[in-house]
């Protein structure tokens, strides 16, 4: 960074880095605007004039060993926080030259230590997370979380309080209180005290503001400090005011307010005050020249390019795995036992998972006794601990998070789509997110609509995130060892509630081969010794009934099935089923969940863009569309079981 002319005036010359990163802030939004309205750039542009020396006093205490998780107003962070001018301004321009390569875009910038996702909210467990990582790294590390006032709406926010002073973490939270969410101010949306919000999770705080800039700064450095010795959470209100519109162009608070706020805006004042002074018309050149150079080398540079995934559909090829005979929910045990007693980083977080309970399926019994520290039980807070688990993981933690039940998984949505499944592609592969979730899903125990579902289907289909599921045909053990060896993505695992008790099996019944694909999460294949007649998919926990309809259909009609079990339910193509289409012509998808938009939908989808040699005739078994009733019979009516199965492949045999 330049610094000003030594004949600089005394009163400004302690503070001449602050006040040149505040005007490079401004300035470079200000030409972000102009090339916005010349149609030079596109989607949305968030700008912070006016609230400039927030970002700057936050980033004048920070270390390289410092995380920072900022939101979609987050441009004067990141040059606050050691970012380059170039690298945003061709980043907002959609070069390859940007800091993630033109992904990002205005609200997604990552380098370093430095985040920010345009998801309000959101961001509050990740940066809680990111704390989490610094307290177990020990060290003197703090993460910083950069809030609006709008932000006090969202409920996530709240669930990320609790777990930081809970759990007291080196967590900053910095609220710029700059009185309006979007265009609606506060007085119409917040209810009670900002800080006392912060007060009510045991944080303590301080309140500075940007008009008294030398006083933020002496604030802002005792804050951090705190934070830093004491390893426990702050809050930090600055009240400010942005004096553009929230996005581009779109601002209809009262001119007379804006004006009032420009006239008393403190680098519009220095600016008056030292207007023609030397050591200003030479810093405001400096700024000026390097923005430009760096429109023009963002103007030359060229676009990133995107490879896209094709997917082939080409035949597999099939082994021979061996595991032990053992009941599912001790393989799951067993699985993430090797996992914490093989690699430091692996942390388990969830509800009531610690012992003597160890979990509600008891699939984590002991291992807190065993791993103290590193299994931990967490409040009601779904969307909070997945978050949590994004940080981690963005800090190169592998941790894996144990939802009660799938149903509650649509609390944790946001953290999966707009987090988990992001960050690696918007921020230019430069971080990875090998978050692991756990979650039983499923009926047929009496659990009644909010505890029975099968809610698969919703967490399919988002590029760089992978869905794995259980059945009792491979090792539970064997596939999270995989997981949490190699898995470098955001990774759901579905553990079907009925398979608990059961036993992965590695016996085929008579006249069958287990056989596997060659594949990291393997299809298990039960084959047949003599051709098949129908094929057959079975989804999770429904390996168990269609099973039982594969031994029914030989006995009684001599009807021969190719039965498949995939591990991996997305990403996941027809290639594995190829060969045995191509003989049988007939296929039955069976899956608990309801048929609408299903994976077995995605699979016949798929069967009618492919090119084979002879039609296929298929059907699928999927749950009625209704909700599940607690009563057991009219569960058993709702659910798809060996009956259903059996009737849908005689209809596709004699078709």
């Amino acid at each position: 960074m330049k610094t000003l002319e030594a004949n600089l005036p005394q009163e400004i010359a302690k503070w001449r880095d602050e006040i040149q990163t505040a005007l490079t802030i401004k300035f470079t939004e200000q030409r972000l605007l102009e090339l916005f309205s010349q149609g030079k750039l596109s989607g949305t542009i968030h700008t912070c004039i006016g609230q400039e020396f927030v970002g700057v006093a936050v980033g004048r205490n920070l270390t390289n060993a410092d995380y920072v998780f900022s939101n979609h107003r987050c441009h004067g962070h990141f040059l606050s926080c050691g970012g380059d001018v170039g690298e945003l301004i061709a980043e907002v321009m959609g070069k390859a030259t940007g800091v993630c390569s033109g992904l990002g875009g205005s609200q997604h910038l990552q380098k370093d230590g430095f985040f920010s996702n345009g998801i309000l909210g959101g961001i509050a467990p990740v940066a809680a997370g990111l704390a989490m990582a610094q307290k177990l790294a020990g060290g003197d590390g703090i993460a910083v979380v950069f809030l609006g006032d709008g932000t006090l709406g969202e409920g996530v926010l709240y669930e990320a309080l609790n777990l930081a002073s809970k759990w007291e973490l080196p967590l900053l939270c910095v609220l710029e209180n700059n009185t309006y969410a979007q265009s609606t101010h506060q007085r119409q949306t917040l209810a009670g005290d900002m800080r006392r919000r912060f007060e009510a999770f045991g944080f303590e705080s301080k309140q500075s503001d940007t008009w008294n800039w030398t006083g933020l700064f002496a604030d802002m450095s005792e804050s951090i400090a705190r934070v830093r010795d004491e390893r426990r959470p702050f809050f930090h209100q600055v009240d400010t005011y942005r004096l553009m519109a929230h996005s581009k162009g779109d601002d209809d608070r009262p001119e007379s307010e804006i004006e009032q706020y420009r006239s008393r805006d403190p680098l519009n004042r220095l600016l008056d005050e030292h207007e023609g002074e030397p050591w200003l018309e030479d810093l405001l050149k400096s700024i000026t020249d390097r923005i430009d150079a760096s429109v023009a080398a963002g103007n030359e540079a060229g676009f990133a390019r995107i490879e896209s995934e094709v997917r082939m559909g080409d035949p597999v090829s099939w082994r021979e795995i061996t595991f032990e005979r053992e009941r599912v929910v001790g393989a799951v045990r067993e699985g993430l036992r090797e996992a914490l007693s093989s690699d430091p980083r692996v942390i388990l977080i969830g509800e009531d998972i610690e012992s003597p309970y160890g979990g509600a399926f008891k699939a984590t019994a002991g291992l807190s006794a065993d791993f103290p520290g590193r299994v931990r039980n967490t409040p009601i807070s779904e969307a909070g601990i997945v978050g949590m688990g994004n940080g981690l993981a963005l800090a190169g933690w592998r941790p894996v998070v144990e939802i009660m039940f799938g149903d509650f998984m649509t609390l944790a949505m946001d953290q999966w789509i707009n987090h988990a499944a992001k960050f690696s592609a918007m921020y230019d592969g430069k971080v990875s997110v090998p978050i692991t979730i756990r979650t039983p899903m499923g009926g047929k125990r009496g659990y009644g609509p909010t505890h029975s579902q099968s809610l698969e289907k919703h967490f399919l289909g988002l590029p760089g995130t992978q869905v794995l599921c259980l059945h009792h045909r491979y090792s539970p053990a064997l596939l999270y060892q995989t997981v949490l060896q190699t898995s470098d993505q955001p990774t759901l695992v579905i553990e079907n509630k009925l398979l608990y008790g059961q036993y992965a099996d590695p016996e085929p019944p008579v006249g069958y081969r287990l056989v596997f694909s060659n594949e990291a999460f393997p299809v298990a294949r039960l084959m047949p010794t003599s051709p098949a007649d129908v094929t057959m998919v079975a989804l999770g926990g429904m390996s168990l009934d269609c099973e039982r309809a594969l031994q029914a259909l030989f006995e009684e009609q001599e009807i021969i099935l190719d039965l498949f079990f995939p591990s991996r339910l997305y990403p996941l193509d027809i290639g594995f089923m190829r060969e045995s289409l191509e003989q049988t012509g007939r296929l039955v998808v069976v899956e608990e969940g309801q048929s609408f938009a299903s994976l077995s939908s995605e699979l016949l989808a798929q069967i009618a863009e492919a090119r084979f040699v002879r039609p296929v005739r298929s059907v699928r078994v999927c749950a009625m569309p209704r909700a599940i009733p607690s009563s057991r019979h009219l569960e058993e009516e709702c659910l798809p079981g060996p009956d259903a199965i059996i009737a849908a492949a005689l209809g596709v045999f004699d078709g």
